[in-house]
């Protein structure tokens, strides 16, 4: 697996890189920085941990997609 792009509200907040066996987060937006060089199993696992942070801040829900 290549980098992914994790977006969050139709924005790039992030993208995910091949680390050992799992997925390290590379934040890009401050809003995520918390999450930055976390490792996730999967591209999934970062999207919910995104939405799970934000919703913690009272940020608006939105749909996270990805883009390669």
């Amino acid at each position: 697996m290549s980098k992914q792009v994790i977006e969050y509200g139709g924005e790039a907040v992030g993208v995910v890189v091949p680390d050992r066996d799992r997925l390290k987060f590379l934040a890009v937006k401050y809003h995520v920085w918390d999450l930055d060089a976390q490792r996730f199993g999967s591209a999934d696992e970062a999207r919910a941990a995104i939405r799970h942070l934000l919703a913690g801040r009272g940020a608006p829900q939105h749909d996270i997609g990805a883009a390669a």
